[in-house]
């Protein structure tokens, strides 16, 4: 999951950017309101953590302008006003939930979840396809029963792609929302981990035409490959919807094709 965080003070913005990042999320940080708001409407994070006093534009102004463009990413705001009015101000603009500084670390990514549950309809906490049941909020993976030796990066990538069943996803998409990087055209980091992930979760079982196996990581435009690894799981049962989807990033590369 790709958070965005909008904080002008750079040790809060670190230390935000820093713990996010060990929950499993991959964090980007603006310093302002008004490049927050751009970010965000580009439609690509699944939530935003807003403080409110920002320069060039305030928080309350940033998710009122979200909202009348249309832009529903989850906010959650952060700030040092406490007043119950500052609170019912934000809530009434637009934003999903309201923490008051100094917060524990923990309560904030407890939100952060809890808005992602909501948000998304699920009541669930786990993600199921077929006989594959991934939990990353556990930090677990199993199929047929038999749990799957994932280290975190292969459990956030597995999850990636059955968040995304029967979409195409470029590989520059899947190096951000996993490795926060940049894709390089050079780098074969995806096809290692995605071969790895192939040999854990379906290598070892029978049923090869219900398993992870052949969905197409192919780079975009120039930087297409020879040979593309290929890595897919059937199409077939409803899939969790992401709150925003990040319609800009969708393009040759990963997809989960239907059953022939």
């Amino acid at each position: 999951m790709k958070l965005l965080v909008v904080e002008d003070d750079p040790k809060a913005a670190r230390f935000l950017k820093k713990g996010l990042g060990e929950e499993g999320f991959v964090v980007d940080v603006c310093h302002d309101g008004e490049h927050g708001l751009q970010a965000a409407l580009t439609g690509q994070y699944g939530l935003m953590v807003l403080d409110v006093m920002l320069p060039t534009l305030d928080g309350w102004g940033v998710v009122e302008e979200m909202r009348a463009r249309a832009c529903d990413t989850p906010v959650l705001m952060l700030t040092a006003l406490d007043s119950v009015s500052h609170r019912i101000r934000g809530l009434s603009h637009g934003a999903d939930d309201y923490l008051v500084k100094p917060f524990a670390f923990g309560e904030l990514t407890a939100r952060i979840r809890a808005v992602l549950r909501r948000r998304s309809g699920a009541s669930a906490q786990a993600l199921q396809f077929e006989d594959i049941v991934v939990d990353a909020k556990r930090g677990f993976a199993e199929r047929d029963g038999r749990k799957l030796d994932l280290t975190p990066k292969e459990l956030q990538l597995l999850e990636l792609l059955l968040l995304h069943q029967g979409e195409i996803l470029t590989r520059t998409y899947i190096a951000e929302s996993v490795w926060e990087m940049t894709f390089d055209g050079d780098s074969n980091v995806i096809d290692v981990n995605i071969r790895r992930l192939r040999a854990k979760a379906d290598d070892p079982f029978e049923r090869k035409d219900t398993a992870v196996q052949d969905t197409e990581t192919v780079a975009a435009s120039r930087q297409l490959p020879k040979a593309p690894t290929r890595v897919r799981l059937p199409a077939g049962s409803q899939k969790p919807t992401p709150a925003c989807m990040p319609s800009s990033r969708c393009g040759p590369s990963s997809r989960w094709p239907r059953k022939r």
